[in-house]
Formats: C-alpha cells, structure tokens, sequence
C-alpha cells in the first residue's frame, strides 16, 4: 500500500452560509478505538441539500465546523489502538453515522439508532469527520465491515437503502396495496422494497413524470403526477373506493402528509420517511385518523447493524438492482456542478470521488 500523505483535499462547512469550501486539510490520525480510511465513494442526500443552504432545517440537525456526507464507503488503511483483528487493512467499511452513546434509555433496550444523545458523522455533531474527503476517521464501533464484493457505487447507497427498508420493513406491504408518495432516491428504494417484500399493488406519486418513470421500472404499478390527476381520485379508483392499506410518505413536503390520511383505508398503516419542514396539521382528524384506527410509524436511520446486513444481502444478490437510481457522478472537485444538478431537478442519486 501507497504511503499515506500528510494532506488531503476535503469539502468543509466552517461559516454560516451557502456552499462548502474545497480545502487543503490535514490528513487525520486514528486515535484509540478509531478508524483512518480512504473513501472511495460518497453521494450526495436530501439533508446534505439542507446543508449546503444552510437554513434553519440544517441548524437543527448540524454544527459548525464540519465535512459533509454521511452516505460512503472506504478502505481501512489506518488502525488505531483497542480496535478488533476484524478491521484489517484492505477491508471496506460503510459508516453507520448515527454514534450513538450507548447508555441512554434508548441505546440499553436495544435502539441505539434512536440514541437520546445522538451524534452524526457528516453533520458536525460529535465529529467533524465526513465522507467528502480523500481521508476520514470513523469510529471502529460505527464501521459496517462489507461482507461481499458488493460494487463501490452500490455499497455507498446502503446507508440510504437502508432508511428505506427499516421503513417498509415497518409498513409490512405483504399482500397489500401501497402508495409511495415522494420518488425521489429513499421513494424509488422503498417501491422497490415494497415489491420485494411482496406488496400486490404500488401507486408511485410524484410531480416530475421521469421520476415517476424510474419508479415504474422499479415495480410501481400505477404512476400518478399530482399535477396532473387528483391522487385521491386516482387512490380511490385503483382501490375500489376503499384507500390504500400502506401509505409510504416519503416526499417530506407539509401538504402531502397532512392530507395523506384520506388516502388511507381503515386499519391502514402509515410510515412517515420524509423530513417535513413545516408545521402539520390534519383538516378532519376525527374521520381522517381517529374513526380509521390508523397505525402511524416514524423512521430515523437503520437498526444497527441488522438493517445494513439485510440490505447487503439484497443488492450483492442482485435481487434488487439499484444502479438507475444513480443519475449522475462527478470527481468531488467538481462538487459546485454536482449540487447544480441536484438543484435543477434533473438529478436522482449523485455519486462523488473524493480521490478525483
């Protein structure tokens, strides 16, 4: 293996404005429990969005100063002291990037990845460590060590892929009618996981018809722009007048959840995925969610490490072939031109090379 250098270009978020800036930084060192990797693939997520505009969303889930991208893979080719035989050199690693602390309520009964006291790498909470740099330091104890050759574009997708099978793992969409709401990446995955997990009827609803044409090839049935076509109407008709009995939201727009309950048959289910930025509110929450004996779920994050393990399985079986969803990729250099692409629109799942 090449010497590791004493610099490394990086992405970093250090003032209270839009962008990041491409840095000359220093190449860290594994300290006690920790991990030195090269990265070899880091994508861009809805939140790194939030991130880059550094809004009041952003100021809530990170701190100042930090890299960015939570969703990477890497080699191990540093160790630090008190780290397991397992974490060899040469190894790939994913990050699970909520640390949690592992004494709270949460993390004692078997939910660290609902961590009272969560940190997140990418965000500059307990880290100022991320994915968009030639180098990165992970924490062994959040290290996801890859068990197949999965490829490196796919394996940077699992932290994404996921969010979305906790949620449809949750929903349960077996023998049942779904509607996805939001086909942007963690909608596409949650279609494709809904099909794979059996669901007899998927109604994908977006605004942008080539996102819903992805969600087509990836098994939704029927496709409805809510330009276009009233989705209650359209729900009601696929349904025999009854609603759906899953409802994945996953488009993180205000409106949408607070009138998807109407969507929703009784004894429906609901997993809310997406990241409302406004405030909610249910015009007939009687008739709407009371009356129907609804059963809602909210999803953060993966179940560690069960989550990452069962959804290696799926991609390196090729049961589920996620490349599509990849739109574009970009040497990180080219970081400004990447998030140009996201914000027009004509972007699904960004991929970065933080060595080009």
């Amino acid at each position: 293996m090449s010497a590791i250098p004493e610099k490394m270009r990086g992405l970093l978020k250090s003032k209270p404005e839009k962008s990041y800036d491409l840095e000359e930084l220093p190449v860290p060192k594994p300290e006690s429990g920790e991990l030195l990797v090269k990265v070899l693939r880091a994508s861009i997520c809805g939140s790194d969005v939030m991130l880059y505009n550094w809004g009041e969303a952003a100021q809530i889930i990170a701190t100042i100063p930090f890299t960015p991208g939570h969703e990477c893979v890497a080699e191990i080719i540093g160790v630090g002291a008190d780290v397991g035989p397992e974490f060899s050199i040469g190894k790939r690693v994913c990050c699970e990037n909520h640390y949690y602390c592992g004494q709270c309520y949460q993390c004692k009964h078997g939910e660290p990845h609902i961590c009272q006291h969560l940190s997140q790498y990418g965000h500059g909470k307990g880290t100022i460590h991320g994915g968009c740099s030639q180098y990165s330091i992970i924490p062994a104890k959040y290290a996801y060590l890859l068990k197949t050759d999965l490829e490196n574009d796919k394996a940077c997708l699992l932290e994404p892929f996921g969010v979305a099978h906790q949620a449809c793992e949750a929903l349960e969409p077996h023998g049942d009618t779904v509607l996805v709401q939001g086909c942007g990446p963690i909608g596409i995955f949650c279609v494709a996981l809904c099909r794979h997990m059996g669901a007899t009827k998927i109604i994908a609803t977006d605004i942008v018809d080539d996102k819903l044409e992805l969600a087509r090839h990836f098994g939704a049935n029927v496709l409805v722009n809510g330009m276009k076509e009233n989705l209650l109407d359209a729900v009601l008709r696929e349904t025999g007048g009854d609603g759906v009995g899953r409802l994945v939201e996953a488009s993180g727009v205000a409106p949408m959840l607070n009138n998807c309950f109407k969507l929703l048959r009784k004894g429906g289910g609901i997993v809310v995925v997406g990241l409302p930025k406004a405030p909610l509110h249910v015009e007939n929450p009687m008739p709407d969610i009371v009356f129907k004996s609804l059963t809602l779920r909210t999803v953060h994050g993966r179940k560690i490490f069960s989550t990452w393990e069962k959804s290696e399985a799926i991609l390196s079986s090729g049961e589920i072939d996620i490349s599509p969803v990849i739109s574009h990729r970009f040497p990180l250099t080219q970081y400004e031109d990447a998030f140009k692409a996201l914000f027009s629109g004509e972007a699904c799942k960004i991929i970065l090379d933080p060595q080009t």
